[in-house]
């Protein structure tokens, strides 16, 4: 029978007491949601000294920290051509630069606060959905050996099975430098790794006014007020009503993933011989990877995000789309679907900053689990330094909607979906 609800919490030993904290009073710099960007940013205020509350909605992790198909992942969603033209030589090698060390970052996180999440450097495939991708993946590669000093290999269709066990492709482009963990066990590792370091988490206590007042602000949440020096977002695709100046610039977009049975050894070997991070090249794409021997599938069946209808439907779609890329799953079971939102910023781009003498990160676009570490904990240090305008993900200016014409509602997410599809067709 399928279960709609996210497997990896299935995973979890025990349940988690992380956020049974009492809110206090008041505090030195309150957290705003308690997912990878929040934790990371608190357990790095905590360590030079605050005294930090992290205020989160739901449960620790409820976002898309439990939700994503757990990748470690080199780069970031706009490729780094893109990125080059746009924004120069030296601050793309700069923000290439932060990819790397971000995956670094989570890798020593999760060795100094002994964090049992699986964490391996397995290295990702990009599949070339299409002959014209594969030529385009030739050409990345020697951009990105030339600009960037990043080795990457090209792996033509005649060689394809050493690293995906599927004819669907025509070859694909192997990154050895990413990596890959489980998601659920990774967002409750940090929590305790922020615990530790001196932080207080408060789940249920949803944040529904900041109030500016002298010396800081008044934070009311649904557990009562909290007052504070400074505030930190990190609510991602989350982003409500409290901070709307931030929620004008985020589009939340639903993606979902469904979890097969487990397979046998030999099944899963043959299908990911290297257990690779895997993904398509198309701009409606499919990402998947293989954990305790099931198969993890998932993509934008749907742009809106989850409820119980979505899930439902997402599911059917993404069993027939697994089935184009691995026929021989035919009689394989899904046993798990669920879905979650990601946080995509007009420009596609993540950023740091502050606004309205609010700090933030956010924007990771599905590069979260990496990004999401390594920002909340720079940007904590920088805003204790006074040098939040120096972090290279602060250089660029943080769109909204042309002409104004959104409010945080994503009223225009099928017509995005609809342009997605047109474009995979023709190109």
């Amino acid at each position: 029978m399928l279960k709609e609800k996210i497997y990896w919490h299935d995973t979890l030993k025990t349940p988690d007491a992380a956020g049974a904290a009492a809110l206090p009073e008041a505090a030195d710099i309150a957290v705003i949601g308690a997912g990878y960007t929040g934790l990371s940013a608190a357990r790095a205020f905590a360590k030079r000294g605050l005294k930090v509350a992290v205020l989160e909605a739901e449960t620790v992790g409820w976002g898309a920290s439990s939700r994503n198909g757990g990748m470690v992942l080199t780069g970031l969603k706009l490729g780094m051509r893109t990125v080059l033209k746009k924004y120069g030589r030296e601050l793309a090698h700069r923000l290439f630069q932060s990819s790397l060390r971000a995956i670094d970052l989570v890798e020593q996180i999760v060795e100094q606060d002994n964090i049992e999440c699986g964490f391996a450097r397995t290295g990702h495939l990009l599949a070339a959905s299409k002959p014209g991708h594969y030529a385009a993946l030739g050409e990345e590669l020697e951009f990105m050996a030339r600009e960037f000093n990043h080795p990457l290999r090209l792996v033509p269709a005649s060689e394809q099975r050493n690293e995906i066990g599927t004819d669907a492709f025509y070859g694909g482009l192997v990154d050895e430098v990413s990596g890959g963990l489980n998601p659920a066990q990774y967002v409750m590792g940090l929590a305790r790794a922020a615990q530790a370091a001196g932080a207080m988490i408060s789940e249920r206590a949803p944040v529904s006014r900041l109030e500016r007042r002298p010396g800081g602000f008044a934070v009311q949440t649904g557990r009562g007020k909290i007052n504070v020096e400074r505030v930190f977002v990190a609510t991602s695709g989350y982003t409500g009503r409290a901070t709307p100046s931030l929620r004008k610039k985020i589009i939340p977009i639903g993606s979902f993933i469904v979890a097969t049975e487990r397979l046998r050894e030999d099944v899963v070997k043959s299908l990911s011989p290297n257990s690779r991070m895997m993904f398509d090249s198309k701009h409606y794409l499919h990402y998947f990877r293989f954990w305790d021997q099931r198969l993890i599938f998932g993509g934008r069946a749907a742009f809106f995000p989850e409820n119980a209808a979505t899930v439902r439907r997402s599911a059917e779609i993404l069993r027939q789309d697994m089935l184009q890329v691995f026929p021989q799953l035919q009689e394989a079971r899904i046993e798990y679907a669920w879905g979650g939102t990601l946080d995509f910023a007009f420009d596609t781009m993540p950023h740091v900053g502050e606004i309205e003498g609010i700090g933030f990160a956010l924007g990771y676009a599905g590069h979260g689990v990496a990004l999401g570490t390594y920002l909340g904990q720079t940007a904590a240090e920088a805003m204790i330094d006074g040098r939040l305008a120096d972090h290279p993900f602060n250089a660029a200016s943080f769109p909204g909607a042309p002409f104004g014409l959104y409010n945080g509602w994503p009223w225009f997410l099928p017509f995005a979906g609809l342009w997605y599809r047109f474009l995979d067709l023709v190109e």
